[in-house]
């Protein structure tokens, strides 16, 4: 269906007012100082969490590149006594969400990095890079005759890992950067928000993803600059739609069990990720965000963890305040991806254009309507 722009016109879209906003170069979220200030300080504590999460996945990539049993992946190769202590102690990032975050892009696939770890132009490399790391391992070897798909599947999983981190290296910096403007006075509204974030997915866009790992003294190119796989299209559109968008059901909060019907059997049709998700269950049991949100909580900006401590229950639920602030920043990512990837310029007065870019906005409206989209625009908590 198409829709068009005049806001009378009864087959206007229900949620026309948000693609008004967004063609306006305004966001998803309301323009208040409390979201403001809840929006960059959430996106400061986020951006270090993301460093390290980063920095974390491309080790595992390429420093435990097909190490079966990883037992020290978490220390990015500094291992001590101290270090070891504080990870049982659980005084350390929590690398497993990233890891949850990895898996979900994985198994939902997507964009050009999935279509390239299942071409044939990328047997003949995995192969290679097999081979020169089971050299000398007749356990390996065997284990690579018997099951000869197994160890392809986990080069494709470490690809995952550095396409994420070097996604995620990315959005550190943006994220870390807009603080440091808000706090020079530079970012003064949600809009300014919307605008830095989107300016840095444009200027980033093209960067290539690419992954090479070295065994025994020779370099193998996994996925070469050639291929073309790029920031935007190949880890930032999948990662979107599969951690914002799609996401995975949480365990213990929804049965598993086929006859139950709990859970669509259409991957297209699920609705967990991040724009959906009630804060409320943050804390509890098999709740993967619950991990981000400690993280985040060791990291907030003073005047960010001064506004959680004014609420009704101080600091008890400090990690159901960080997601309701976290889910409200990515309803601005949100709003910069989809004016960053408009069909034509937001400010076009070419009709045909104009169209374009409408039935472009009411799709994404459309899967957003059952989001938290309507609780973000409440005032307060």
């Amino acid at each position: 269906m198409t829709y068009t722009l005049s806001k009378s016109d009864p087959q206007a879209h229900p949620l026309q007012a948000y693609i008004d906003r967004l063609l306006a170069g305004e966001a998803l979220l309301p323009d208040t100082p409390t979201n403001l200030m809840e929006v960059v300080g959430i996106l400061k504590s986020y951006g270090v969490v993301l460093d390290a999460y980063a920095r974390n996945l491309n080790y595992v990539a390429t420093d435990q590149f097909l190490v079966l049993f990883p037992f020290f992946k978490y220390f990015n190769g500094e291992i001590t006594l101290g270090k070891l202590l504080r990870h049982w102690w659980h005084d350390r990032i929590n690398y497993e969400y990233a890891e949850y975050c990895m898996r979900a892009m994985l198994w939902h696939g997507g964009g050009g990095l999935d279509d390239y770890l299942g071409s044939p132009e990328f047997l003949p490399v995995c192969e290679a890079a097999i081979q020169a790391k089971i050299r000398g391992n007749p356990m390996m070897q065997g284990l690579h005759r018997l099951f000869p798909e197994f160890l392809p599947e986990q080069v494709r999983l470490a690809a995952y890992y550095t396409g994420l981190g070097q996604f995620w290296t990315v959005m550190s910096e943006m994220f870390l950067t807009l603080s440091d403007r808000y706090d020079a006075g530079e970012i003064t509204s949600i809009p300014a928000v919307v605008a830095h974030v989107k300016g840095a997915l444009v200027a980033a866009a093209a960067q290539p993803i690419t992954f090479a790992v070295t065994i025994r003294g020779d370099r193998y190119e996994l996925i070469p600059a050639s291929t073309g796989l790029t920031f935007l299209a190949d880890t930032a559109i999948p990662y979107v739609e599969a951690v914002f968008f799609r996401g995975t059901p949480f365990l213990g909060t929804v049965s598993y069990n086929a006859q139950a019907l709990q859970i669509s059997p259409e991957q297209s049709r699920f609705e967990y990720g991040a724009l959906y998700a009630d804060p409320v269950p943050i804390g509890g049991s098999g709740i993967p965000p619950t991990l981000l949100m400690q993280d985040m909580r060791h990291f907030l900006p003073d005047y960010l963890h001064d506004y959680y401590r004014q609420g009704l229950r101080g600091e008890d639920d400090v990690r159901v305040q960080i997601c309701q602030s976290f889910q409200k920043s990515m309803f601005c990512v949100t709003s910069a991806a989809l004016q960053g990837l408009l069909p034509h310029a937001a400010t076009t007065t070419d009709p045909a254009e104009q169209g374009s870019n409408q039935a472009f906005l009411a799709y994404w409206m459309d899967r957003l309507a059952s989001s938290r989209l309507a609780v973000v625009q409440l005032p307060g908590r």
